[in-house]
């Protein structure tokens, strides 16, 4: 359920963001198409009053003339005129602003560095100058510092904006993820509690069901009967037990039960215990566990997961073969991995096996009296200590894999 509400939220919230963040980006990249547009056309336009190809530079006077009688409001522009050596015979201004010392030094610059026809824009984010030098001839210098400011406050406005909108989105997303799931919340919370309940109104008619029957044993006659309910009154009352353990691990792990445990000393221990079962099967279980992993944990429910998951390994492990159980820690989580050699899971059941009652043998076999609830209970106490499990098989070897975060 935790796992549909983060789904919901995330979708809901990225897609809000992208359109938000579209929108910061088309605002933005509009304002910048509309300011190169509007210098590469002062530029180009410059270089149509001054380039004659066909006459010779000394007879230019047309050109030049109406270079000093064009005014232009919006950037500020400069033309310097050259003769044969580079040298600048002619400065102008088209704006109300005089030539200052840093125009002709970015003038001089530009000489120097270029020798050939070009213009020169670059990202208006960072330029303070674009120009345009042609043939040698002349050199038409805008100014942008005063246009990069603009797109900068803009952009920073926009981040701004992006961040205050994002943090609304965020509380809105909650406001919309809690109402989209309320039913679905409500409607498995009503089924976690009837199975709750049921499981414990079932549980005492049938311990005096069994209880009847250990009574009818002493009695020989009809004892093939009396064995097969007492055989189905076990298995129930089996059944019984774990979804109850399933609702506990559903509805009772809070973390104001927490307390710090030596989690290196539990799964060293619990390993243990297991060891004559494993011999029993033929397995042997080989253990790599690191010193001193302590964890704010619910000791009991940590002790319950390794159970399930060592049980796991030693029923589909194949005779001969060993279980390790590893842990590890580092800086940023804690590693428990228990490995077996036998049968695989297939890899659409990678997940599916988590599942309440799910078991990947179709048949429901009643084998070892097993009902597909281990695993979910394993998941959903991984789950309680925002952990992450997961189970994977490769080269003959079933991996169950579990990390905690410090």
């Amino acid at each position: 359920m935790e796992n549909l509400r983060k789904k919901t939220f995330w979708t809901i919230f990225i897609i809000i963001s992208l359109f938000a963040i579209t929108f910061a980006i088309i605002f933005n990249g509009t304002i910048y198409h509309r300011e190169y547009i509007g210098i590469l056309n002062n530029l180009t336009r410059m270089r149509n009053i001054t380039d004659d190809k066909h006459e010779p530079f000394d007879q230019k006077e047309k050109p030049i003339d109406e270079l000093h009688n064009r005014k232009v409001m919006d950037y500020e522009i400069y033309t310097f005129i050259l003769d044969e050596n580079n040298d600048i015979i002619d400065k102008i201004s088209h704006s109300d602003n005089g030539i200052t010392d840093d125009i002709l030094n970015e003038a001089n610059k530009i000489i120097d560095k270029n020798n050939t026809n070009k213009i020169k824009i670059g990202c208006l984010y960072f330029k303070n100058y674009v120009y345009n030098l042609n043939n040698n001839n002349y050199l038409t210098i805008i100014k942008t510092n005063s246009i990069k400011k603009m797109l900068l406050t803009n952009l920073l406005l926009s981040l701004i904006l992006v961040i205050i909108g994002e943090i609304i989105i965020y509380i809105i997303t909650k406001k919309i993820t809690k109402w989209l799931t309320k039913p679905v919340i409500m409607s498995f919370n009503r089924e976690k509690e009837f199975v709750a309940n049921a499981s414990h109104e079932l549980k005492t008619p049938l311990a005096v069901i069994i209880a009847n029957i250990d009574c009818l044993q002493v009695n020989k006659k009809n004892e093939k009967w009396i064995n097969n309910l007492k055989s189905e009154s076990d298995r129930m009352s089996q059944l019984i037990t774990r979804l109850l353990d399933l609702s506990k691990s559903e509805n009772y792990l809070s973390k104001e039960n927490f307390s710090l445990n030596d989690l290196s000393f539990i799964i060293e221990k619990r390993a243990l215990t297991f060891e004559s079962l494993a011999y029993e099967k033929k397995v042997t279980i080989e253990t790599n566990i690191e010193n001193n992993i302590k964890m704010l944990c619910h000791k009991e429910s940590i002790d319950e997961l390794v159970s399930i998951i060592i049980d796991n390994a030693i029923n589909h492990s194949r005779e001969n073969s060993s279980i390790k159980v590893n842990l590890s820690s580092n800086k940023s989580e804690i590693k428990l991995e228990i490995i077996n050699q036998g049968e695989a899971i297939n890899e659409e059941d990678y997940e599916r096996i988590f599942e309440r009652f799910y078991r990947s043998d179709k048949s429901h076999n009643r084998k070892n009296n097993r009902y597909g609830l281990g695993l979910a209970i394993a998941k959903n106490i991984v789950t309680a200590h925002n952990g992450k499990i997961r189970a994977y098989s490769k080269d003959g070897y079933t991996t169950f894999e579990i990390k905690f975060k410090h």
